[in-house]
């Protein structure tokens, strides 16, 4: 799980460059210069790239993260709990930025996606199985 774990910032960066590319899960109206305005949007809105945050963050940022960890640590299952811990927590801050799914909208307090509120299981797990980790190591 922990060699996966470390593998899985990859994909997810090249997915979110995918994304970008097809004009998918854009992010919010910005006044920013570095909005984007992109063609699949019916609006034509000044929009975040926010898959290009979260290719940096959930990519680059996280790949760091986990390399860093499975050098510096021999406990099985540390780069997974790790994974789930931060994937989640960079991800659920990226959402601010993203526009949410216009059959869902937001699900809580007016500002909290379903993306959002699925992160909050995974980072929960993560430190669940990061303590039976340190626990049997």
């Amino acid at each position: 799980m922990d060699g996966v774990a470390l593998a899985m910032p990859i994909g997810l960066g090249l997915v979110r460059i995918g994304n970008f590319l097809n004009g998918e899960l854009f992010g919010k109206p910005t006044n920013g210069d570095w909005g984007f305005i992109f063609p699949t949007d019916p609006f034509g809105l000044l929009r975040h790239p926010s898959q290009l945050y979260e290719s940096f963050g959930e990519g680059l940022v996280l790949f760091l993260i986990l390399l860093l960890i499975s050098q510096r640590n021999s406990v099985k299952g540390m780069v997974c709990s790790s994974f789930l811990i931060f994937y989640g927590s960079i991800r659920f801050i990226i959402e601010f930025f993203r526009q949410p799914d216009s059959h869902m909208g937001y699900i809580a307090f007016d500002s909290i996606s379903m993306g959002q509120l699925l992160c909050i299981p995974m980072i929960f797990i993560g430190f669940l199985m990061l303590l039976y980790s340190r626990k049997n190591a």
